[in-house]
């Protein structure tokens, strides 16, 4: 029980508590056993990137010696970086308790994962063989000498450590690199039914004596251990090296970055230990985490599904729009009317289809989009490609620092200029995290616009398991708004007036301000006054002020957020008409939906911003208005679904972290519910 008395939730510890909703997607019962295994997987993904991200700056924050209270929702950084290790140790604790009773219950499957330990005759001669020909070829063994200094390990690699204690009464120390390019999970031959599964830690571990066969030992041991280094780039400010470049070497140097965590099997010896903090340099102020005999547990996102599709949850199968099904030009459904995707209940390939049309069609004669992240052999980038190819002029801003894909985007970038796409980098200083498309095409001797605004990336394979919204438009005074973004990128960063659109930095927050304001307004004027908002993360205090003024005129706030969450709901005198829920489900809730008012007086947007302070002073960010009836109505109905929810909703900051939101009413899991939605009312 977390007793909330203060006006904000600290955004570090409120990002804990939501990897603890996934976490517990990990344990519920109503999950498919093998999904519960990816779900820990995630689990564990998000604390590497929590720790190379939000540990890493708060320790810098530690370092400098400043006061930062300001930053960290009123806490210091030191019993700060304590609470998340504190909080962090216990989850990683129930994690492994998980761990262990879906080990038990894919026993009741017939499914066996072993260890070295469980090896029998006939599965040592197949692993024989596979350590002889997969393993031992890609094996990285660093000997490690006393007065030699440690070489740099791989942030997030998984290590064993192996002490040796010779017959000389000497201890030798040694790391094996569990290498990416080998599988961590190991399928062995079936036997009648039962399937075995084992990790390359434990083959690693079954061969550990003839790895080391050349040094004379009387015992041998090995531990698993992992660190986690500071994410941050810093970039050159040297002028005379381009920024590609500039970033190119940053990249290289992330590499390098400082040890903000450092993960180890609580059963290794202390001699071992102690050996292995000192040669890495890890101190107090880094997260020391005692954890469990295997780590990199994202990999558990790969587990292997054997076939089993009775233990996995059923494949997608994404609803058509009938419009786009009946084989007419893209460009003539969306003329006469908007179109709303709502992936993945709808299928991403209609964008793609949409690009590979303006590819080919004659009167095409430019395309402008921006693009964040892009998936492996990404089609929008081929689609994009052929445009170019085609004579038209495709102009790409991608933003080539979106973390941790910053390689992925460098190399998107070369390739899709070295085709004739014409490729510019976004703003200095500013991320380009909008998500815009307009195609200009020549009708009647005049260019019409078309285009599409997203509240996630164009990535094909994310839109397998996010939920975003997409629209598209033939809107001109939208789509005019949209060609200024393109033109402030292109032209001096031009600072320009938006008549539909709001956009970050200049904007968002102030609009904000006016939209939360009128609903006061209605509100003090004695009529009904209601705000519905839908995002990923809410951490910008001012707009939680914002919403705290709101509620106490008597506005009615309805909030689902997923992820961070500042906001104290419920709490008399200050926020009494607020309820949050937060939905964490077989799907990544990534829409972000504002909503003003009701009727006729009501206001919606579609936004690729969250409220926090990066997204309204630091990004790029657009907001698109929502006019059309119908796709106003398909909102509202997907909104009002998602408040509803009495099965995968979580209440958020009431006192008790990640309580179920609970009613008498028949059960609603809005994600499984979205496609009846879809397919008979939408």
């Amino acid at each position: 029980m977390r007793d909330i008395v203060n006006t904000y939730v600290n955004r570090d510890l409120s990002w804990l508590d939501f990897n603890a909703r996934v976490l517990q997607e990990a344990a519920d019962q109503r999950v498919p056993i093998i999904d519960r295994l990816h779900f820990l997987g995630i689990f564990s993904n998000n604390l590497d990137e929590f720790f190379r991200v939000r540990y890493a700056t708060i320790k810098r924050i530690q370092i400098s010696g400043k006061d930062a209270s300001s930053q960290l929702g009123g806490m210091q950084a030191s019993p700060l970086m304590e609470m998340i290790t504190k909080t962090v140790i216990d989850q990683q604790s129930e994690s492994l308790k998980i761990l262990d009773t879906i080990s038990a219950e894919l026993r009741l499957h017939n499914i066996f994962i072993i260890n070295e330990e469980d090896i029998t005759e006939s599965q040592a001669v197949f692993l024989k063989q596979y350590y002889e020909q997969v393993v031992f070829p890609d094996l990285a063994i660093i000997m490690l000498e006393e007065n030699h200094s440690m070489p740099i390990l791989r942030n997030d690699a998984a290590y064993m450590a192996v002490r040796m204690l010779k017959a000389s009464k000497l201890t030798q120390y040694a790391l094996i690199e569990i290498q990416k390019s080998i599988d961590r999970f190991v399928v062995l031959p079936k036997v009648g039914d039962k399937e075995y599964v084992i990790l390359i830690d434990d083959i690693l571990r079954y061969f550990l004596k003839d790895i080391f066969k050349i040094f004379n030992f009387k015992s041998i041991e090995a531990h698993m251990i992992k660190i986690t280094r500071d994410g941050e780039l810093d970039i050159d400010s040297d002028l005379s090296k381009g920024f590609v470049r500039k970033l190119k070497d940053s990249l290289k140097d992330r590499e390098l970055g400082d040890p903000v965590r450092f993960v180890y099997d609580k059963s290794i010896s202390e001699d071992t230990l102690k050996f292995l903090m000192e040669k890495m340099g890890i101190d107090q102020m880094d997260s020391i985490i005692p954890g469990g005999r295997y780590h990199n547990r994202r990999d558990y996102t790969r587990f292997p599904g054997l076939g089993r599709k009775e233990l996995r949850y059923p494949k997608i199968n994404p609803l058509p729009i009938q419009a786009f099904e009946q084989g007419n030009s893209m460009f003539d459904v969306i003329k006469t009317q908007d179109k709303l995707i709502y992936s993945p209940y709808h299928s991403f390939s209609y964008i793609v289809k949409f690009l590979r049309e303006a590819a080919i069609d004659p009167k095409v004669k430019y395309i402008k989009i921006t693009i964040y992240r892009l998936a492996k052999n990404s089609q929008i980038a081929s689609a994009l490609i052929n445009a170019a190819k085609n004579g038209k002029e495709v102009t790409a801003c991608i933003e080539l620092q979106a973390r941790f894909d910053e390689q992925a985007n460098i190399k998107a970038a070369e390739q899709m200029e070295a085709n004739g796409v014409n490729v510019i980098f976004g703003v200095q200083g500013l991320k380009v995290h909008s998500k815009l498309c307009v195609i200009g095409r020549l009708e009647k001797n005049k260019i019409k616009r078309y285009g599409f605004v997203s509240t996630g990336n164009f990535n094909e394979f994310t839109a397998l398991y996010y939920t975003d919204f997409t629209l598209l438009t033939a809107h001109r005074d939208i789509l005019k708004d949209f060609e200024k973004v393109f033109n402030f990128f292109e032209t001096s960063y031009k600072i320009y007036r938006y008549k539909h659109i709001i956009t970050s930095p200049n904007h968002t927050q102030s609009k904000l301000y006016k939209l939360i304001d009128h609903e006061i307004e209605k509100s003090r004027a004695g009529k009904n006054a209601l705000i519905k908002l839908k995002m990923n993360s809410f951490s910008n205090h001012k707009l939680v002020d914002k919403l705290y003024e709101a509620s106490r005129a008597g506005v009615k706030i309805q909030m689902i957020v997923r992820g961070i969450c500042c906001l104290v709901p419920g709490v008399k005198g200050m926020s009494e008409n607020i309820e949050v829920i937060s939905i964490v489900d077989r799907f990544l809730e990534h829409t972000r939906l504002f909503i003003f008012g009701e009727g006729d007086d009501e206001l919606m947007y579609i936004s690729s911003a969250d409220w926090m302070t990066r997204n309204l002073e630091n990004r790029i960010e657009v907001s698109c208005p929502i006019y059309d009836p119908e796709v106003k109505r398909r909102l509202n109905a997907v909104f009002n679904l998602c408040w509803t929810d009495n099965q995968k909703a979580r209440v958020i900051n009431n006192g008790e972290p990640n309580a179920y939101k609970l009613s008498g009413n028949a059960p609603i899991r809005s994600q499984m519910e979205a496609f009846e939605l879809i397919e008979n009312y939408l």
